[in-house]
């Protein structure tokens, strides 16, 4: 699977693919964390405008490269979720650790 990225001014925008599962959480995972190494990220933008699905994984990488970005004095920013992408940042607790962006996609 190929992941979309865009690094503009120490931020790293990630285009979440439609499903964000475990079949696709450990590429993006190591990507990501490749990219906020080598690019020293400081802000990092989940962008979830196409994703439509995310499980128990998918928490796990945006938890992880939260805790990543923490480190380095860096944030974390979630936009473009609709409401099953909101609804699982709310129950999972992620709400409490990244940014949530308004004006998302309802």
């Amino acid at each position: 699977m190929e992941f979309k990225y865009e690094l503009e001014n120490g931020c790293l925008t990630i285009r979440v693919p439609k499903e964000l599962d475990h079949h696709c959480a450990t590429q993006l995972r190591a990507e990501a964390d490749l990219l906020i190494d080598s690019y020293r990220v400081n802000k990092l933008v989940f962008d979830f405008a196409g994703t439509e699905f995310m499980d128990s994984s998918g928490i796990g990488v945006v938890i992880g490269r939260c805790r990543n970005m923490n480190y380095s004095g860096g944030k974390v920013v979630a936009e473009n979720m609709n409401e099953r992408i909101r609804k699982i940042f709310v129950v999972s607790g992620l709400h409490k650790l990244v940014q949530m962006k308004e004006g998302e996609k309802k």
